[in-house]
């Protein structure tokens, strides 16, 4: 039985086309560029294979994600937003600055996937003053140029940030410094935490 809220309501009409449980992390993957059903099965560590391909069949019959071959000699079928799909980006990005205010920080038992470094700096890249920043947590570097995220280490870097997981958390909804450290103009670095989403005052309990 296909379930939709029946409302006349923008709202209630965007969750029917991206609302189901999975929809908006398979966007997410694919906001980072075309890829393959392996690639998507591999970066949603959790999906069952059969939920994956029920999304990506609802996500391309809304109009939101395309199938595409890749030219030879890959050849590969691939998933990509859509125009409409990618229009998605900036509510995407102020869903997650909500939710990282009452996140917390990772603990051990948290299992941190391939790039989410590069993901975290997305969210406040359109408010980030014009800078060159490179942020370093482990195996993971990310960068931010002109508020542009690039993926990996930049030359000429204005600030350098190297942390843990932990720290980077800290470092944007805490303003804590202390558990990172810190190359290059910190003061640019300050104005970027400005724009930093604050860790909510009252803890949320579910």
């Amino acid at each position: 039985m296909v379930k939709r809220y029946e409302q006349y309501c923008p709202m209630a009409h965007a969750l029917d086309l991206v609302g189901d449980r999975w929809a908006l992390l398979v966007i997410r993957e694919l906001m980072h560029g075309p890829k393959r059903y392996t690639d998507l099965v591999e970066h949603l560590p959790g999906i069952g294979t059969n939920i994956l391909a029920a999304r990506l069949r609802d996500l391309e019959g809304n109009g939101v994600v395309a199938r595409r071959t890749l030219p030879r000699p890959a050849a590969s079928k691939v998933y990509e937003l859509t125009d409409y799909g990618r229009e998605l980006r900036p509510a995407m990005r102020e869903l997650a600055l909500w939710g990282a205010r009452s996140l917390g920080p990772p603990t051990e038992k948290d299992e941190l996937f391939e790039g989410w470094l590069a993901n975290a700096m997305d969210i406040v890249a359109p408010l980030a003053p014009a800078g060159r920043f490179e942020f370093r947590a482990g195996p993971e570097v990310a960068s931010l140029v002109d508020g542009e995220v690039q993926d990996g280490s930049i030359d000429d870097a204005d600030v350098v940030v190297e942390g843990d997981p932990e720290g980077i958390y800290s470092l944007f909804v805490d303003r804590c410094l202390d558990r990172v450290t810190i190359e290059g103009d910190q003061r640019l670095l300050e104005a970027l935490l400005d724009v930093a989403p604050a860790r909510v005052a009252t803890p949320v309990t579910t």
